[in-house]
């Protein structure tokens, strides 16, 4: 069977979804790091081939291949484009194939989400998203799927992106409001929750403006030279990660402050393997409670991809 963009997110529902990346951060799942290939193109920039397996001995083997092509924007065609193989793992029949795109965004909000049902307070009614590109349109329904949120606030660089955002969820019923550029820091200061999900390599968000008990969604730096908020953030919050060995490789946000001597590496609270079997209860075991400042950073796992093909798997009707 193949899944094209919209038959994926049918079957990956955001409360089905965000329980299975729950349960399979209890199981013992095998995920090598995922593999680097540099591809030369005739006449072209190089291309990168990524492969991202991840296993459940006896159940399921599922790979995810990402090709990178940048001198496909000149083509006017997509510079990536993945795709996600679902496999039995006792025969190693393929069993599925889904749009890796599609899969990649809906299991990377859900984890934001899996994170805040965690870590933010129970009645946060108000966010800020930092963003207005293709991930800021899978956080917030996502968000709203395990938090009474009430109103969004959307942040962009540019006023015209953020303007064309809130549209868009006005148009699917959600009380958006766009903040103005200049108004960052404000909004900040009064939301329950901020999610950032940008290209930055700069902070954008500063420690100094989160309010008591706000809970901070870092989604976006995804390399060392990326970054979405400062040290003092990573200083006065609670850190929690959805891997150490992931973010303390790939990440910005925490190789900076780490390099600077601003954190160390045992500043990392909890990971989702403790979050996810209890080891940790999140909010509920910081010992100022509701008055803690919490921070999520992830840099997404293959664990996660296979989570998400599983229960698109077992959502699709069988031929």
């Amino acid at each position: 069977m193949i899944l094209d963009q919209q038959k994926t997110a049918e079957a990956l529902p955001w409360e089905g979804l965000i329980d299975c990346l729950d349960k399979i951060f209890t199981q013992k799942v095998n995920s090598p790091v995922r593999h680097h290939h540099n591809m030369k193109v005739p006449d072209d920039a190089d291309a990168t081939l990524l492969l991202m397996p991840a296993w459940i001995e006896g159940e399921y083997s599922g790979v995810k291949i990402v090709n990178v092509f940048p001198g496909n924007n000149k083509l006017g065609l997509a510079g990536l484009t993945g795709h996600y193989l679902l496999s039995c793992g006792k025969t190693g029949r393929l069993l599925l194939q889904l749009e890796g795109n599609e899969l990649t965004s809906r299991r990377t909000a859900a984890a934001s989400a899996l994170a805040s049902r965690y870590l933010s307070r129970e009645n946060s009614s108000t966010m800020l998203m930092v963003g207005t590109g293709r991930m800021a349109r899978y956080l917030i329904p996502a968000h709203m799927s395990v938090r009474p949120i009430e109103t969004v606030h959307v942040w962009g660089r540019h006023l015209k992106s953020s303007k064309c955002l809130v549209e868009d969820l006005k148009a699917d019923g959600i009380n958006a409001l766009v903040c103005p550029p200049e108004n960052l820091q404000k909004v900040s200061r009064q939301v329950d929750l901020i999610s950032c999900a940008t290209m930055s390599t700069e902070p954008l968000v500063m420690g100094e403006w989160l309010s008591e008990g706000a809970h901070l969604d870092l989604v976006g730096s995804f390399t060392p030279k990326m970054r979405e908020t400062n040290n003092t953030a990573m200083q006065i919050g609670e850190l929690f990660v959805d891997t150490r060995a992931g973010t303390l490789s790939e990440t910005g946000d925490l190789i900076t402050p780490i390099n600077e001597g601003a954190i160390t590496e045992g500043k990392i609270v909890a990971e989702f393997s403790e979050l996810c079997a209890g080891r940790h209860l999140g909010r509920a075991d910081l010992e100022n409670g509701d008055n803690a400042i919490t921070v999520f950073k992830s840099v997404g796992a293959s664990i996660e991809d296979l989570a998400a093909a599983i229960l698109a798997y077992q959502n699709t009707p069988k031929l």
